[in-house]
């Protein structure tokens, strides 16, 4: 029950990154934004984690942990905006990040040693089919032939981060409380996208109101909750069974355009929506353990 409720609080605060974006980009820089928002999330669980006298990792499990959140927050986070800002429409940007799941079930099996049952790799397969029609109508408005070479290659290195970082989280690190794990994972994430801010070197921040309620609510929600949750699922629940959850954010995310923005939904989009929550079921669907009991 446990396992359900955190997957459910997952999914439903991790979609609302998609508004955020969508809320910041006009009025500050989003590596700027970024940087703001994991120095202060780093700042915020490091408080948290002294309150709590958690143990702090060092050596390689500090290096590690750093790794993580520079692959999970910085890479991903920091690259992905900058691609979506300079051309890359952001349909398309969602649908690569469907293929994470897949990159991280194909990485659990060669590289970690998991074993993915037929029904995960079909399930898999209907939930990213699923996401495509969701996404069908905003990249068919955008198009794909107008993508540049150098923001189709961020948005892949942006999947790529997020896969290691997400692969990352099982193995040593699953034994160190979450605050501490999102303290210094945070930090690393800001490392990131502090560098990217002083690379690209740009500075707007309008003071808008609306910046100042997407931000707090990135770093109280998306930064310390949702990273939470996903570091927990991960050890909880394996990284690729957490991954297939990703795979219901961008249909949740159309649903909430449509109830913020008023954007379209329409019927292809809701049969995908339909498909991407059966395949993620049956993905993350356990095989019963047969009773083995004998008959009195």
């Amino acid at each position: 029950m446990i396992g359900i409720i955190a997957s459910v609080l997952f999914i439903l605060i991790w979609s609302t990154g998609f508004i955020v974006a969508r809320a910041v980009v006009p009025h500050g820089t989003p590596e700027l934004v970024l940087a703001i928002r994991m120095t202060l999330s780093t700042l915020l669980l490091a408080g948290a984690a002294l309150y709590a006298r958690q143990a702090w990792p060092r050596g390689q499990r500090l290096a590690l942990h750093l790794a993580a959140g520079a692959m999970l927050h910085g890479v991903y986070l920091t690259v992905s905006w900058w691609a979506v800002s300079h051309g890359m429409p952001a349909g398309i940007m969602s649908l690569l990040g469907a293929t994470q799941p897949l990159m991280v079930a194909v990485a659990s099996v060669g590289l970690l040693g998991e074993r993915l049952p037929g029904r995960s790799w079909a399930g898999l397969a209907i939930a990213i089919t699923g996401v495509a029609c969701v996404l069908l109508p905003a990249i068919a408005r955008t198009g794909a032939g107008s993508i540049s070479l150098i923001p189709a290659i961020a948005g892949v290195v942006a999947i790529i981060g997020m896969t290691g970082g997400t692969l990352i989280q099982r193995g040593k690190l699953a034994g160190d409380p979450i605050l501490v794990s999102g303290a210094v994972q945070n930090l690393g994430g800001a490392l990131v996208a502090i560098c990217a801010t002083l690379v690209i070197g740009e500075w707007r921040w309008d003071n808008s109101p609306i910046l100042w309620i997407a931000l707090s609510w990135s770093v109280l929600g998306l930064s310390v909750a949702g990273l939470s949750l996903l570091v927990w699922l991960v050890r909880h629940q394996g990284p690729t069974r957490m991954s297939m959850l990703l795979l219901l954010v961008p249909p949740l995310a159309a649903i909430e355009a449509w109830a913020l923005f008023g954007e379209r939904l329409g019927a292809v989009q809701l049969i995908g929506f339909a498909l991407a929550l059966g395949g993620v079921l049956l993905g993350r669907s356990q095989a019963k353990k047969p009773d083995t009991t004998e008959p009195a």
